[in-house]
């Protein structure tokens, strides 16, 4: 048990600690969406935050109250984001607020200064207060609109306030027409319940006639479809014109590349890049290379394109480049017109003089080579043995593995008497688990070497403890065929390092799922690791258990079934991959 519990004091480590951004950027003024986890949809259900002007009459120049809260009272939220609309011009964003909280309240200049107010951090709030003041020569009903972060994945976008009269300062305003701030335990109905509208549709031009006049490539998965991707890159043929666009703003991207090749592989690929710099966006041709990968612009021509369009706003790296339909890069014939090439797009956070770092952002390949001219959808390349190759850790070291050592440990002394095909039963069940392991961590490393074609170059410590991990469990096995004869002097020995080798495999293995979460190509949510942490804390606690329980087989029964459970909920994330849009998507047939 002392292997489990030390991995549980490290791996308490990596649980990681995120939410909302620090307040919204300006480039969701229009909107109000935020984008979280590559694209989660807000929620249309109805929401338990009120936008509470607390006056229906205002004079123009004049200071209004209003406050964010729940109803029923006491349900926090996160994060926010609130303009004042012209109620006849909805897209007139009117009025200036007052940061009266700096630790609460940060102003952002969406059409004017200060004219819309955002969350400075990710604390939960019960309600909040903010002051807004009407323009001088504004008359007229303005509707506060707000987009509410009750959490990371759920969140409310344009929740609106009931309309407010805007009237001359001259104007008198009758009394009463001030309203008092609602109590939060009355039991009286509010007197505004705001109706959920539909969140606003993606507007970004770039997704315009894709798959009509051009195609069109990103990723995540099916991002074109919903007009929301992490980086995109369009392709239009006009005669003998040959336009390229790019475009990516998530996690703040250093550079955005598109790269052609003649294989689904990095290495001898001509690629363009789009790389802000001092405030502008600067285009160049490099080279990718192998051994080590990489890429460079020496020796690479740039008078292979030129620049039409390009623009860095809000973090968002945008380039339009028309390249020439044939061209020599390092000895080699790129010819657009009569050659088909897979794309290869990537984005990532950092960059050097005279070439671009690795692509932690994200890389997608396209699944088959294609001519340029096509404009149909372009798909990505299959990830089947990728997510096959989690499936079979999962299972093995999650699942087989854990069992099989704990009968091992605690069950040789239980099921004393009782055999299973000439064995002693506990000796049966172990052996036929860790086969099982054994079979799949070689079908697993296989299957990865196969779709990656070599060693990973990903800077993650992931692969090296997945050959340590394979290595151990390709020698148990090895091991125990010559084991001592139980009277041996040299039979304690074995045992200790059958022991030694058996559990140093299983923690690297649970480890190595850990850093798998962090790899940009399994697309696995961040919250995973909260699930392993649960895995790791019930079998030490079921370690626990058995050490002193005289309930062993039923308390097997219990973790068998909770760490099945455990597997299959792991498994299906794994294969289903990024589970957020797979479920969108399946929500969305069910729905049609």
């Amino acid at each position: 048990m002392l292997p489990l519990l030390c991995l549980a004091l490290v791996l308490s480590t990596f649980v990681p600690s995120y939410g909302l951004p620090n307040g919204a950027p300006t480039s969701v003024c229009d909107s109000m969406l935020p984008f979280h986890g590559g694209g989660i949809p807000p929620l249309t259900t109805k929401t338990p935050f009120l936008i509470t002007p607390q006056s229906s009459v205002i004079g123009s120049g004049q200071t209004l109250k209003l406050d964010i809260e729940s109803f029923p009272a006491n349900i926090v939220f996160k994060g926010y984001m609130i303009q004042a609309r012209a109620a006849d011009r909805p897209n007139n964003i009117v009025g200036h607020f007052v940061s009266t909280d700096t630790g609460a309240i940060k102003l952002i200049d969406c059409q004017a200064e200060g004219d819309t107010a955002t969350h400075t951090s990710t604390s939960p709030k019960q309600e909040l207060t903010l002051e807004w003041i009407a323009p001088d020569n504004f008359v007229g009903d303005v509707v506060f609109n707000a987009t509410i972060a009750q959490d990371y994945d759920k969140f409310w976008v344009g929740l609106p306030s009931d309309r407010v009269r805007v009237v001359a300062s001259s104007t008198t305003i009758v009394p009463g027409t001030a309203s008092t701030k609602r109590s939060t335990t009355t039991t009286t109905v509010p007197p505004y319940r705001p109706q959920q509208t539909a969140a606003p549709v993606a507007t970004d031009p770039i997704y315009d006639a894709c798959g009509q006049s051009k195609g069109c490539f990103g990723f995540p998965e099916g991002c074109v479809d919903s007009r929301n991707c992490r980086a995109v890159a369009t392709i239009a043929v006009l005669g003998a014109r040959y336009v390229f666009e790019m475009k990516a703003g998530y996690n703040s991207p250093a550079y955005v590349a598109l790269g052609l090749s003649d294989d689904a592989k990095m290495g001898e690929d001509s690629v363009i890049e789009c790389v802000p710099e001092q405030g502008t966006v600067n285009a160049y041709a490099s080279w990718t290379t192998v051994g080590p990968y990489g890429s460079t612009r020496l020796g690479v021509p740039q008078n292979i394109f030129q620049v039409m369009e390009k623009s860095y706003n809000d973090g968002v790296i945008y380039c339009k480049v028309e390249r020439d339909a044939v061209s020599m890069v390092k000895g080699k014939k790129f010819d657009l017109v009569n050659n088909k090439f897979h794309l290869l797009i990537a984005a990532g956070s950092s960059v050097e003089s005279t070439n671009v770092n690795y692509h932690d952002i994200g890389r997608h390949v396209s699944g088959s080579p294609q001519s340029l001219a096509e404009v149909g959808p372009v798909q990505g390349t299959s990830k089947l043995l990728l997510r096959l190759h989690g499936a079979f850790m999962i299972t093995a070291w999650i699942g087989t593995a854990s069992l099989g050592i704990l009968i091992a440990r605690y069950f040789r002394q239980t099921w004393v008497g009782s055999q299973m095909c000439g064995k002693d039963q506990w000796f049966a069940w172990h052996r036929f688990l860790m086969v099982v392991t054994w079979a799949l961590t070689v079908a697993g490393i296989v299957v990865i070497f196969v779709e990656i074609g070599g060693w990973s170059q990903v800077r993650n410590p992931h692969a090296i403890l997945g050959i340590v991990t394979t290595v151990l469990c390709f020698l148990q096995p090895i091991g125990a065929f010559f084991r001592p004869h139980p009277g041996s002097s040299k039979r304690p020995i074995f045992n200790w390092l059958h022991w030694l080798g058996g559990n140093l495999a299983h923690v690297i293995a649970i480890v190595a799922i850990f850093f798998a979460v962090q790899l940009q190509k399994a697309e696995l949510p961040e919250w995973m690791d909260f699930i392993l942490v649960a895995f790791v804390a019930f079998h030490v606690f079921m370690h626990l258990i058995f050490s002193f329980s005289g309930f062993r087989k039923s308390m097997l029964f219990l973790y068998i079934l909770i760490v099945l459970g455990l597997v299959i909920a792991m498994v299906v994330i794994v294969v289903l991959a990024p589970i957020e849009a797979a479920y969108n998507s399946i929500k969305e047939q069910i729905m049609n």
